[in-house]
């Protein structure tokens, strides 16, 4: 098989995956409509497995059109350490200890804002969590953010304009909320070493432009919907009782903060991972179920699109190249909500003589249009396996988070453009 079929192959079969990522309600009605093969439609329906499905088409494809041993060699040259990493740091920021200690600080600081606690929460958790992105990681920020929201906001039932408007401004408000530092967010992270970004250079040119975003994101869904906010039920937090031992969570934060120290070495977070597993078994009665099945579907689908991605470069790379700095922001923008923001990064990282100004403009597009999609961000899945069983029939559609993302993103693009 020659490589341009292969390539042309790879594009298809990304097309395909996009196009199903936009049909996964249709497959769970279908799932109600024929029982016999419910568990076939529900798993074709899931949205994490979109991409890990189609990149095994393609990987069968290959070896039928190749040879085996062709997918085997191109499986093993494909880079694995980021679906690793966000299954890891998910199963350790989701765990009781991390999160009460979240929710005590977001309940301390939303009830020093005027009105209901449930406003102020909900403007605290939208406009500083996403920011704990550039510290934590994007993917640990995610993780916590979508959990805090799960328990303080989407447990009172809101209206589906407020489910979609909330997640909508998450993902955007998380994708730019990693640019404050120069290791935390994966589009950063492939061209800051070597386009010699350090951090005061992220603060400088980024971080300070999307902080202001994240605040005007969070102030403003928070003000269209703050008579919803205002009379919503939720559930009173867990009780006092229920609260981990003060050591117990110094030892999560612990294991959090190893596992994000050696993000770009998998031996070392999986070898903490398991050990962490092992300290939460003997101290079970303090901990809640861990989420290894949304995280190994996450790590799935984040695997897949590295298996697809790792072919598109023959169109993605010319067209980069043919931007120039006034289109290459725009053009990122609209590129990321079908490519994740990481790997049309590190592709303009690999192609030479590009001036400051392009860098910059690219960068800022890729991360501003990270909440568009699923795919275009990489915490994004982490989002849709801990919110969807909050919304209706458990399926968030894809078509209705890309309109909730536009306003916020409107706001991210207006604040790297013009501030």
């Amino acid at each position: 098989m020659s490589s341009q079929s292969l390539q042309w192959l790879a594009a298809v079969l990304l097309l395909v995956a996009i196009a199903h990522t936009l049909s996964v309600g249709w497959f769970q009605r279908q799932a109600a409509r024929y029982p016999r093969h419910a568990g076939l439609l529900h798993l074709l329906g899931e949205v994490e497995c979109v991409f890990g499905l189609w990149a095994v088409v393609l990987l069968l494809g290959m070896a039928v059109l190749d040879s085996p041993n062709g997918a085997l060699h191109y499986l093993d040259s494909r880079q694995f350490t980021e679906p690793m990493f966000v299954f890891a740091v998910m199963v350790i920021a989701a765990t009781r200890p991390v999160l009460v200690l979240v929710r005590s600080a977001v309940a301390v600081a939303g009830g020093w804002l005027p009105g209901s606690r449930t406003t102020g929460e909900y403007l605290v958790a939208l406009a500083v969590l996403p920011l704990l992105g550039s510290f934590i990681t994007e993917p640990a920020a995610m993780t916590v953010a979508a959990l805090v929201l799960r328990d303080r906001l989407y447990a009172g039932r809101p209206s589906l304009r407020l489910q979609y408007a909330t997640l909508g401004v998450l993902l955007v408000n998380v994708s730019i909320g990693g640019t404050l530092s120069n290791f935390a967010a994966p589009p950063i992270l492939m061209v800051a070493r070597p386009w010699g970004w350090d951090n005061l250079y992220m603060l400088s040119t980024f971080g300070w432009r999307a902080a202001v975003a994240v605040l005007c994101n969070a102030v403003l869904v928070t003000a269209v919907f703050r008579h919803e906010l205002a009379g919503l039920q939720v559930p009173t937090p867990a009780q006092r009782a229920q609260h981990p031992p003060a050591w117990l969570t110094v030892a999560h934060i612990l294991f959090l903060l190893g596992v994000v120290a050696s993000s770009h070495h998998p031996v070392v977070f999986i070898g903490l991972l398991l050990l962490f597993l092992g300290f939460n078994e003997a101290y079970g009665r303090h901990q809640d179920r861990l989420i290894l099945r949304e995280g190994v579907l996450v790590g799935f689908f984040l695997a897949g699109l590295v298996v697809l991605g790792g072919l598109q470069q023959w169109w993605l790379a010319p067209l980069l190249q043919g931007f120039d700095a006034g289109t290459a922001f725009y053009g990122a923008v609209l590129l990321t909500a079908v490519t994740d923001n990481a790997a049309l990064t590190y592709l303009a990282s690999q192609v030479g003589g590009l001036s400051e100004a392009f860098k910059q403009a690219l960068v800022a597009g890729a991360v501003a249009g990270g909440g568009l999609t699923v795919i275009a961000n990489a915490p994004n899945p982490a989002a849709f396996a801990m919110l969807r069983g909050q919304f209706a029939a458990g399926v968030i559609k894809p078509g209705w988070v890309l309109l909730a993302a536009l306003p916020p993103t409107v706001v991210a693009v207006i604040a790297f453009r013009c501030l």
